[in-house]
């Protein structure tokens, strides 16, 4: 993606406050940032455009009625959903499936990723969530778990870049293959595991740094039996939370963030996110959405219709977070977590992943790497 020149004015998020003033973005990144400091009662007040850094999602299974593993270029339709909602760079997530078919959804994703015509949201690489889970906590995974193999992912790896790989410590070679991965530059989360606390904390010791959807799909907090959960809540400083009001009840997102100093949001969307209500594919299984939510023909809650902008109103109008604060767990900390020191922040020479909200935090704007999205 490029661009001309291009500004953008109003209230702005920067790292170290907010500041009433304009961004000056040129080849597609942020050429020069200037304003006055400016508190966030005069923000919301004011009625100018709040400018925030676009979101960051680590893990996307879908949207716009298309699926990451349908490949047959699923992942266009995919970014341009969620960058109507002001997602600007994503991880497209996986499910636990046979090689042959992750194989194929890994080449869609290359291929996409080579068009100069690229579309919508930037895809950062791919969250590997499976298939080297526990079959006892598959939640809506398919059921195609299978011993960890390094040569495996090196396979897939090569297809197309993996970024970020769920895995149970609790399986057989568990431990050694967290060794293996992070040794390797893989980043590991704890994930549909019933791992005690002893073997969580071993999976952090060995170089894991983070969890997949944390309270779902894990072994819970106990006092006799912590549990992944706490681990998580004594050890971790990243995990990623489902802020949809209905995957984690909002008093237990509130004892998160107190623990994790970076707690940050994910959808864990599906392809019924921005679509009506009615039946949608998760991988080979079929879902239902219906009264805001996606689950399995038994109940099980499958993925979500969770948008990016609708999880920052949750954190400020539920949860009662700063708009500061929100924009964090909405951006920066996920983009930390990936290591990337030029996207989910407004800076100098970063990549001009930019939205403006207006002053209901309705989306007004968005801008991927300094190109205009249609959000309408």
């Amino acid at each position: 993606m490029s661009s001309t020149s291009n500004s953008v004015r109003g209230c702005i998020a920067t790292p170290s406050g907010f500041i009433d003033g304009s961004i000056t973005i040129e080849s597609g990144r942020i050429a020069s940032l200037v304003g006055k400091p400016v508190a966030e009662d005069y923000v919301l007040a004011s009625g100018k455009p709040i400018v925030l850094p676009g979101f960051v999602d680590l893990h996307v299974h879908g949207g716009g009625g298309a699926d990451v593993m349908d490949a047959s270029n699923a992942i266009t339709k995919i970014a341009v959903m969620h960058a109507k909602h002001g997602t600007t760079s994503l991880l497209a997530t996986t499910l636990t499936a046979p090689i042959k078919d992750l194989h194929r959804a890994l080449s869609d994703l290359a291929i996409h990723a080579s068009s100069d015509a690229a579309a919508g949201a930037r895809i950062l690489g791919v969250h590997l969530e499976g298939p080297y889970i526990n079959e006892k906590k598959l939640g809506a995974q398919p059921a195609f778990t299978r011993a960890f193999d390094i040569d495996e992912v090196a396979q897939l790896h090569r297809v197309f870049p993996i970024r970020l790989i769920t895995l149970a410590p609790e399986i057989e070679g568990g431990i050694a293959a967290i060794r293996a991965l992070t040794q390797a530059g893989f980043r590991v989360q704890i994930g549909h595991s019933t791992a005690s606390y002893e073997a969580a904390k071993a999976a952090l010791d060995e170089g894991a740094t983070g969890f997949t959807h944390l309270f779902n799909a894990m072994s819970g907090l106990h006092h006799r039996a912590p549990g992944v959960v706490g681990a998580a809540l004594a050890h971790g400083r990243y995990a990623e939370i489902i802020p949809d009001l209905q995957h984690v009840h909002p008093g237990a997102i509130r004892v998160a963030m107190r623990a994790m100093e970076c707690l940050y949001c994910v959808t864990d969307s599906t392809s019924a996110a921005g679509m009506p209500d009615g039946e949608y594919r998760l991988g080979p299984q079929t879902v239902t959405k219906c009264l805001g939510g996606v689950r399995l023909a038994d109940g099980t809650l499958a993925g979500s219709t969770l948008t990016m902008d609708e999880a920052f109103r949750n954190l400020v109008n539920v949860l009662e977070l700063t708009l500061l604060n929100a924009s964090k767990r909405v951006s920066t900390y996920a983009a930390d977590f990936l290591g990337l020191k030029d996207r989910g922040r407004i800076a100098k020479g970063a990549w001009a992943d930019v939205v403006t909200l207006d002053k209901n935090l309705e989306l007004s704007q968005v801008w991927v790497e300094g190109v205009e999205q249609r959000i309408s």
